[in-house]
């Protein structure tokens, strides 16, 4: 059986959406880009302004706290297995997905490169910056890809309240329901693949 709730937390969770929204465009005007093709474009005048906050390497190597040094071996050693996950998350999705006739996962719905172009940020600032953006785009992607397949063979919620959740949870069959699970089942994956022969009608 569905939650009472589970209409209303729907509509919460669309509202929270737009009201992110409304503070993206916020941000656009309080700093003075527009977005064109997708890239960030900031104003002359602005530019200007980021250019004269640039920290040169000799000013940012001479601050960096001594730990930052200690472990920055281990934080970019992480790529290493983040890409071995990339690897294998994307081989995953490509080959069993079309076979569950589940929809793919775009890349470029989590992996998101854009920082660097900041004109207030040094070359070391920016390598940071594409790095975090890889790694957590990474897990995001992964994220998806497990959410979908966890929807597709598994979507019962847990009895105990996650922190932390995906997209596809909050339509998951509730714990315990024995009488709708089947028929909620069949409904989860027919959606998945009507998703997947909807994207098929648009590339005929």
């Amino acid at each position: 059986m569905k939650d009472e709730t589970h209409s209303e937390l729907v509509a919460k969770i669309k509202e929270l959406e737009s009201k992110i929204e409304h503070a993206l465009e916020a941000g656009k005007e309080k700093f003075s880009y527009e977005m064109k093709q997708g890239k960030a474009i900031f104003s002359k005048e602005v530019s200007k302004l980021h250019q004269k906050e640039l920290r040169g390497l000799f000013t940012y190597f001479t601050n960096i706290p001594f730990k930052m040094f200690v472990t920055a071996p281990i934080i970019y050693s992480m790529l290493f297995p983040a890409l071995i996950l990339d690897l294998f998350i994307t081989v995953y999705q490509w080959s069993c997905f079309p076979i569950y006739k589940i929809k793919k996962v775009q890349r470029k719905d989590h992996m998101v490169f854009d920082r660097h172009r900041l004109k207030y940020l040094n070359i070391i600032e920016k390598i940071n910056c594409m790095y975090c953006s890889y790694a957590n785009g990474l897990l995001s992607y992964a994220s998806e890809i497990a959410g979908r397949t966890e929807l597709f063979f598994c979507p019962i919620k847990h009895a105990t309240h996650l922190k932390k959740t995906h997209d596809h949870y909050k339509d998951f069959i509730a714990y315990g329901d024995y009488k709708d699970y089947s028929s909620e089942l069949k409904k989860l994956r027919d959606r998945l693949n009507k998703e997947m022969e909807g994207l098929e009608g648009e590339t005929l």
